[in-house]
């Protein structure tokens, strides 16, 4: 399996696993009282599952991208070189008094 997919996959797991726990603590603290509606509710499996799913791809795909942009090169500090400009003056400039 080339690495790029298994980067991803691995990614998407731990997504999904974050959401789990993210649901999990969403249902102990009561926020919203979605612990009562889900509970009282006959399709309360559904709409947990959802709510589960749902953070599971935004998650993931944070997930991913966290794990993509870190592995970008590190920078190596300023360069030295010669500067652009040697010495700053002020620019002359007429006014038109008409």
């Amino acid at each position: 399996m080339p690495k790029l997919i298994r980067l991803y996959i691995t990614q998407v797991v731990w997504g999904f696993i974050i959401s789990a726990v993210f649901v999990g603590v969403l249902l102990a603290l009561n926020v919203a009282n979605l612990r009562h509606l889900i509970t009282s509710s006959d399709i309360g499996l559904v709409a947990l599952g959802m709510i589960w799913f749902m953070n599971g791809i935004v998650f993931a795909g944070v997930q991913f991208a966290y794990a993509i942009m870190s592995m970008a090169e590190k920078p190596q500090g300023p360069r030295r070189g010669t500067p652009v400009v040697a010495r700053f003056e002020p620019a002359v400039v007429k006014a038109d008094n008409a």
